[in-house]
């Protein structure tokens, strides 16, 4: 798009991003989540304040970046380290803006831990106690975890994103997926555009150490625990915690921004197992005094409000019309949202 600029840099990982904006201005780093790259934010580059600069990576095997393999037992560990390692090799050497959508929420809560960053903005993000089979709590259904995780994958949309499928034959369709559950209902970007993202979930790195990650047989429901490598399980609770964020020291800026119809992220998933077993499409569900529907939101909620009551200022936008992605199907409101955020911080 105009303005906007693809390059690589070497850090921690070789990192394809974008960028727009002066190479002197207040750095934003948009980060994206999983099964996407760096393009899913292009749209808001030609449009940001002039006093910004903005950058947006591509992650370890997602993209035009370096498919290097990610160790899910660090959780987001290796996407936070690499986002340190991009902000090292550009000489960025003041706080940035950081924006995490979705998994990559969890990748910039510990980027604030391990230095200084102007402010985080959660952007559907996965939760504190990370994706799949715990209590509000984040108290486990399972000693072992058991369905979350890469075990439970759904293996025909798998197969499709390794063979490349650009249809629109299948619910399972990368491209349908992304129609589902990326945005609000009813919602589709034009079709060159819609076509741009396609391809970009299509670079996909599909392996044991990438999408999905490996997975561990399990005696409990329904039969899979995580393993130890991929992005899948590093999803999993028994790997993914930023429940720890009201105890930073130094509290940046919060703004959370949430799709009121987000079937990804909720209080009842449409793709987590506590739901799909209660809804009868996973048989044999315990129940829900055993593995219940993830109240994804409200332990969102629950760990901001704790953060605000430690002191730390947390800004909070829903949008009821919006899917996951309110920063394209509600892109404008978004922005506005955001840019006006960063001027009230500055």
């Amino acid at each position: 798009m105009p303005g906007v600029r693809a390059a690589e840099v070497d850090g921690r990982i070789r990192t394809h991003y974008l960028e727009s904006g002066p190479a002197d201005g207040e750095p934003v780093v948009f980060v994206h989540g999983n099964l996407s790259t760096s393009r899913f934010f292009e749209h808001l580059m030609p449009g940001a304040p002039e006093r910004f600069r903005i950058l947006a990576p591509d992650m370890r095997c997602f993209g035009r970046s370096e498919a290097a393999p990610i160790d899910a037992t660090r959780g987001l560990g290796d996407w936070a380290d690499d986002l340190g390692g991009f902000l090292d090799a550009l000489d960025v050497d003041r706080p940035a803006h950081l924006v995490g959508w979705s998994t990559a929420g969890a990748a910039i809560a510990l980027v604030a831990r391990a230095r200084r960053v102007a402010s985080l903005t959660f952007l559907d993000p996965v939760s504190p106690y990370g994706f799949g089979g715990v209590f509000r709590d984040g108290k486990p259904c399972w000693p072992d975890f058991a369905g979350s995780g890469a075990g439970v994958a759904n293996p025909e949309f798998v197969r499709r994103l390794r063979e490349g499928d650009r249809s629109e034959d299948s619910p399972l369709s990368p491209r349908n997926v992304m129609n589902a559950t990326y945005w609000r209902a009813g919602h589709r970007e034009p079709p060159e555009r819609e076509d741009v993202l396609v391809d970009e979930i299509l670079l996909t790195t599909i392996s044991d150490d990438g999408y999905p990650g490996d997975a561990t047989p399990s005696e409990n429901w329904p039969g899979a625990a995580p393993g130890t490598r991929g992005l899948l399980n590093a999803l999993s609770p028994k790997y993914c915690d930023w429940s720890w964020l009201p105890t930073l020291a130094e509290k940046p800026p919060v703004l959370w921004t949430h799709g009121g119809q987000d079937v990804v992220v909720a209080d009842g998933s449409a793709l987590e197992l506590g739901t799909l077993g209660a809804g009868g499409v996973v048989p044999d569900w315990p129940g829900a005094d055993v593995f219940p529907p993830q109240p994804m939101v409200s332990q969102i909620r629950d760990v901001l409000e704790a953060y605000r009551g430690a002191g730390g200022r947390v800004e909070i936008e829903e949008y009821p019309e919006s899917g996951h992605g309110p920063h394209v199907d509600a892109a404008e409101q978004w922005a506005a949202t955001y840019w006006a955020f960063l001027e009230s911080v500055r």
